[in-house]
């Protein structure tokens, strides 16, 4: 009777642990796979789903089709490697310590991969960090050194150390990308996966196949194409990211360096013609050969017309060679995206991963005369954001709610069932993706701005921006204050922050803003830490495109302005 008892008593205790066995990877096979999808300064106007007047992009919009496309989607600070930062770590700049691209990463954060892996999440990331040679959280990882290249680019690896691969850098990072879900992914567990583009990032080269088609194509103009920046303060006509007066002829327009010497023009920065020959220098020379057979024409025909044209004449061949070369870089993203989507339909994986699409910030496409980000203002500070979770989001869905890079760490965890590390600042988004909007409370967004004196010389600055209205402080080296109606000034073209009919509104953003600043923990005794540090190093050499004469300018410019 006792071995009885003792031998069903064995019978139901492994019986109960293989039901808890298979509870438990029931449960973890329930547990979405998630697969963040982010190119480089890929601005919303060059994604068909919210505008087709530039490209069409019908991979990428397969995603919006599928679940929810973001229309106020924006980032905590509009450049790379701060905003991959704040994603990783759902920290703001200030905090997380990435607040350009000057100052480094502080390797103590604690990033969202590292809280998957620790859960038994399978973690990946393939293409663009920007930062850092050995990502946190990962069990595989092929990323590109700083900025990367285009062509024949390098990587480093997790178990290969650097390696060189032949090829265009978009088709290898999605190659690199689909063979690990096919040869190294286990299907018994879920995964994290990141696959990051470095496209359509500076100096914007397409792929060969595509230098045909877009090398002919004529793109529209943006209406504020030749804003004479009169209507706003300071730093906007302070900027150099004006498409005619600083952007590169050689190493962003492609012209040949010996054109500029046959023509007499002047190299952009110092550098324009030297980051042309770093590009070139890495073709193949196959790839040598296509590049000057589609490039080679467009100077012959710019020597041709130069001595006749115009400022504005050669303000619109920028612009058209600016768009010719940048959303040709995007037509290869659009199509890589569509292989990875395939892969995933063709083997199952659709119905329980969630899949975004995201940039690293906006970009300006011509407006305001302007390429590049850094601003506040919506071209720059708005990002695109896709999301499809099939049974979970409806298909087709529209969201205007005021989401942030900040957001994704907090939502991703959510999701997965992972508690979030307190010291996480951004807001889970999954209410607004399974249609509980009403749980969605926030009302305003915080910006912050820190890379000057810089590359394209941007002023510091910080901001509220709600639906209706943003108030920008620019604090260095002017000391201004901006207010732009939203809805009435939609090309953001007036400051009105001394119009007395916004009092009221005025008084109200300040009062939001300062409480924006203490939620976040943000503060002046910050900001001037971080000014200190940098023009120190700027007078030791250390910051790039700023020597000790520009550094000590600055400086005294303040003083001067401090002393009015």
């Amino acid at each position: 009777m006792k071995k009885s008892r003792v031998a069903f008593g064995v019978l139901l205790g492994i019986g109960l642990l293989s039901a808890c066995k298979t509870e438990e990877q029931s449960s973890a096979q329930d547990r979405p796979n998630i697969i963040f999808i982010m190119s480089d300064d890929h601005a919303y106007q060059a994604i068909s789903a919210y505008s087709d007047h530039l490209i069409e992009t019908p991979n990428i919009d397969r995603i919006a089709e599928m679940g929810m496309l973001f229309t106020q989607a924006s980032v905590t600070n509009s450049i790379c490697a701060p905003s991959r930062a704040t994603i990783l770590t759902g920290k703001h700049s200030h905090l997380n310590g990435k607040i350009d691209n000057h100052f480094p990463f502080d390797t103590t954060n604690v990033t969202f991969p590292q809280l998957f892996q620790e859960a038994g999440y399978q973690t990946a990331m393939f293409g663009k960090l920007h930062f850092g040679n050995n990502p946190k959280g990962f069990d595989q990882f092929k990323i590109l050194p700083g900025q990367g290249s285009y062509y024949n680019p390098d990587f480093i690896t997790k178990n290969e150390g650097r390696i060189q691969v032949e090829g265009y850098v978009t088709d290898i990072v999605t190659d690199m990308t689909l063979d690990w879900l096919e040869k190294e992914r286990n299907p018994e567990d879920p995964f994290l996966l990141m696959y990051l583009h470095k496209s359509p990032h500076r100096p914007w080269l397409m792929a060969e196949r595509h230098m045909e088609e877009f090398t002919k194509r004529t793109f529209p103009e943006p209406a504020t194409l030749f804003d004479d920046y009169s209507g706003r303060t300071s730093p906007a006509a302070e900027a150099e990211m004006n498409i005619l007066d600083h952007m590169g002829w050689s190493g962003d327009n492609k012209l040949k360096p010996e054109v500029l010497k046959q023509l007499g023009i002047a190299d952009v920065g110092g550098y324009d013609t030297i980051r042309f020959i770093n590009q070139i220098k890495r073709f193949t020379p196959s790839q040598a050969k296509n590049f000057k057979k589609y490039y080679d024409p467009i100077s012959a025909d710019f020597i041709e017309k130069y001595p006749k044209m115009t400022d504005e004449e050669l303000m619109r061949w920028k612009y058209q060679r600016y768009m010719q070369d940048y959303l040709g870089t995007i037509k290869a993203v659009d199509e890589n995206v569509g292989r990875l989507l395939d892969y995933l339909e063709a083997n199952d994986l659709m119905e329980n991963t969630i899949i975004v699409y995201t940039s690293d910030q906006g970009f300006y496409l011509g407006e305001h005369g302007w390429y590049d980000k850094r601003f506040v203002y919506d071209e720059s500070f708005k990002t695109p954001l896709l999301v499809a979770w099939p049974g979970k989001v409806k298909p087709g869905t529209r969201s205007d709610a005021l989401v942030q890079n900040l957001d994704f760490a907090q939502t991703f965890l959510e999701a997965a069932g992972i508690p979030a590390s307190d010291e996480m600042q951004g807001e889970s988004m999954i209410p607004l993706l399974t249609g509980n909007e009403d749980q969605w409370t926030r009302d305003a967004v915080y910006y912050h701005y820190y890379e000057y004196p810089a590359e394209h010389m941007v002023n510091r600055h910080y901001a509220i921006v709600t639906q209706d209205y943003k108030l920008i402080h620019y604090y260095f080296v002017e000391d201004e204050w901006e207010l732009i109606d939203r809805k009435n000034d939609p090309m953001e073209l007036k400051n009105v922050y001394n119009d007395p009919a916004y009092a009221e509104i005025k008084a109200d953003l300040h009062q939001r803003l300062d409480g924006l600043r203490e939620k976040y923990k943000d503060s002046n005794e910050l900001s001037q830490g971080y000014i200190n540090q940098l023009l120190e190093d700027a007078e030791a050499g250390k910051v790039w495109g700023i020597n000790k004469e520009r550094a000590e300018a600055i400086k005294q410019r303040r003083k001067e302005i401090e002393s009015r």
